[in-house]
């Protein structure tokens, strides 16, 4: 027999636990929106404002809860174990098999479900604390620190743990066998008061065997769910502490897939790489030392160590798994050509707004070759403050390239990032290529002084990019040439992008959801 102290004191260790597994089922349903919905802001917002409100709602069911408390509980728990458990396997599914907007509105409803069960635990185990003898007061209280101080250790676990080592599906399989877990274990502390306590346990341990499959199994079967979102086969999967990181490759075509954004195709990959390198290079007066702001795959690198005259090359990319990736897969050293093995080429993994703000060094040529924004963190590196730190760090005469996403699928956020590259204080000189995996793409090429094509020329080896080639790339055609106009036919003035007014996130999003 429990004392009154030890089931007491169970009720809070309870109220704790399931507080740390609320705030990772509200976490991990704000990751995988992130992942499968894209605009990690919006998902985020989404999941968190529903699974508060589902709270809410639960809160409020919990008056009705006024007998049988811990065997509520218990059942509870389970709920949560079974549906948070299946929640992302099933979430892969939907995104594979239904109709677009599926996987939304069933993120959306499991979100708010989850919820609204999580919501019911805390007043259950308040009202237990009480009936067992405790203030009402003091019960109320300690709950509640457990709730709090739960919370803060469970969104830490996520974050450092979980995410990164065990993926969405089998993170949501291990968190719902703590739920179930926890659900035994009052179980067992408040057996003398619980008629058929073994048909309770029983289902209990056949819930958590359930999930223990899942744990095993879930992920692979998930795996081939998310094959189906790829055009070829999946080759290389990893969840690293930034991104979801995917190679797929068929009849020799290798594809690299960050968070399910394409970053390249070994097929026409020299295109768009040699665009972004060499006229830069060409039109810088000191092509020495040079700064590159992405590219962890190492192909803008590969193109640059073309240039007998480089001394050093700086590479700042935020994850070492990428390019951990790109120094150790054969099929990505075979397309960058070892270009991380060169002793000129040093490596920096840290963001680069942080880089920028905090190093001392100039270069001659930057290259900007980051993800599009399609995230508040990746605009802010489209903004005019990031742009007046890229041109602090540019040497007199000397070139900024900066990736710009396609002026033709986003026409207005094009010319927006020219337009706030050109209130830093730059001239700049507008380019755009034919990238068949891509489509149109654009590019951004920025000096502090005026910018003459004259006599320049392509003199290193390429596949893709000649002298003559280099004219055509600057001539835009007249439904893409930076003339915008409204749904009236008035033009319209391009806004700079800054970190108070982020204006280029919400055009982004809504050029890639109408085009």
């Amino acid at each position: 027999m429990q004392t009154s102290q030890n089931k007491t004191n169970a009720i809070y260790w309870s109220s704790g636990i399931v507080s740390i597994c609320g705030i990772i089922y509200e976490v991990l349903f704000g990751a995988a929106g992130s992942y499968i919905l894209g605009d990690g802001v919006k998902q985020y917002t989404l999941t968190i404002s529903l699974f508060l409100t589902g709270m809410g709602i639960g809160s409020f069911i919990s008056e009705k809860v006024t007998r049988n408390l811990i065997i509520s509980f218990v059942w509870i728990e389970f709920l949560i174990a079974i549906i948070g458990g299946v929640s992302t396997f099933i979430l892969f599914g939907v995104t594979a098999f239904l109709a677009d907007g599926t996987d939304a509105f069933f993120l959306y409803f499991v979100t708010l479900l989850v919820g609204t069960l999580t919501g019911v635990e805390l007043p259950i185990l308040i009202r237990k604390a009480n009936e067992i003898g405790e203030t009402l007061n003091r019960s109320a209280a300690r709950v509640l620190f457990s709730d709090y101080a739960g919370g803060l250790l469970g969104g830490l676990l996520f974050l450092y743990l979980l995410r990164p080592q065990f993926g969405l599906v089998k993170t949501a399989f291990i968190v719902a066998t703590i739920n179930a877990c926890v659900a035994l274990w009052l179980l067992y502390y408040f057996r003398d008061e619980i008629k058929r306590v073994k048909r309770h346990a029983s289902a209990g341990i056949l819930i958590i065997l359930l999930l223990f499959s899942g744990i095993f199994f879930g992920e692979e079967m998930a795996f081939s769910f998310e094959q189906r979102l790829y055009r070829d086969p999946i080759v290389y999967n990893e969840q690293s502490t930034y991104q979801q990181i995917i190679l797929t490759k068929e009849q020799g075509d290798l594809r690299m897939f960050l968070d399910g954004q394409l970053q390249f195709s070994s097929a026409d990959e020299y295109r768009y790489h040699e665009t972004l390198v060499h006229p830069a290079m060409e039109l810088s007066e000191n092509r020495e030392n040079v700064l590159v702001l992405g590219g962890g795959d190492g192909l803008a690198v590969r193109e640059l160590l073309k240039y007998d005259d480089i001394r050093s090359v700086t590479l700042v990319d935020l994850d070492p798994n990428v390019v951990e990736l790109a120094k150790t897969n054969h099929d990505l050293v075979a397309l960058n050509e070892r270009a991380f093995e060169d002793k000129r080429v040093k490596v920096v993994h840290e963001d680069a707004f942080k880089f920028l703000k905090n190093s001392s060094d100039f270069y001659g040529t930057i290259l900007v070759d980051l993800p599009d924004p399609n995230n508040e963190s990746l605009n802010k590196l489209y903004t005019l403050e990031f742009y007046q730190l890229v041109r602090n760090h540019l040497l007199p005469g000397g070139s900024i390239m900066i990736q710009a996403t396609s002026p033709t699928f986003a026409t207005e956020v094009y010319w927006s990032i020219n337009r706030t590259v050109q209130e830093a204080g730059l001239e700049t000189s507008n380019l755009h290529v034919d990238i068949p995996s891509f489509g149109d793409w654009g590019f951004v090429l920025a000096k502090r002084e005026p910018i003459s094509w004259d006599d320049i020329s392509i003199r290193v080896e390429t596949e893709f990019l000649s002298t003559e080639v280099l004219t055509g790339l600057r001539s835009f055609g007249k439904d893409v040439d930076g003339e915008i106009v409204n749904e009236d036919g008035e033009l319209v003035e391009l806004e700079v992008n800054t970190l108070i007014d982020p204006n280029l996130l919400e055009k982004y999003l809504k050029a890639w959801r109408e085009y």
